[in-house]
């Protein structure tokens, strides 16, 4: 047969023959981009309520977890796993300050020592504590802070001087 010339059509069913054209669209179904981005956005929503449910639940009285337990100055002196830890942590008003600006000026200032050796201790604005042995975790108190610097430590010891005094 002769590719040039047009084949007869054949009859489709019940004897009726397909008109020439495009052929038929398939039935519509959601494209890849639009079910991941559907995917995307409820994993997003999902997240993002999983994280504000305990801050909406949470009763306004109630302190926040590194908000100091006792406002008065701390001081301690134990032994705790076999090391003798010590600290203070008292309020320094700046010389020259009006006694009712004192309370906004005032700062803390923390001295802790671990079998006699000082440990550096920072206070963080939001009032909690870190070291330089564990400063990636802050702690509400001084004493948990030495405590959890005890823990790091192990069997080692502090150096005799800190960095900053040399």
């Amino acid at each position: 047969m002769d590719p040039t010339t047009a084949t007869p059509a054949t009859p489709g069913p019940m004897g009726t023959t397909p008109a020439a054209g495009p052929p038929a669209p398939a039935p519509h179904r959601p494209a890849r981009r639009a079910v991941l981005r559907t995917a995307f956005t409820t994993t997003l929503v999902a997240g993002t309520a999983g994280a504000l449910v305990p801050v909406l639940l949470k009763d306004p009285g109630t302190p926040d977890r590194g908000a100091r337990r006792s406002q008065a100055p701390e001081r301690f002196s134990e032994t705790y796993r076999g090391r003798h830890i010590r600290g203070t942590a008292s309020a320094v008003v700046p010389a020259g300050v009006h006694p009712g600006a004192a309370a906004a000026s005032t700062t803390t200032a923390a001295d802790v020592t671990i079998d006699g050796r000082p440990l550096h201790v920072m206070r963080r604005a939001d009032g909690s504590y870190l070291s330089e042995v564990n400063h990636y975790e802050s702690f509400p108190t001084l004493l948990e802070t030495a405590r959890a610097a005890v823990d790091e430590l192990g069997t080692a010891h502090l150096a005799a001087t800190t960095p900053h005094t040399i």
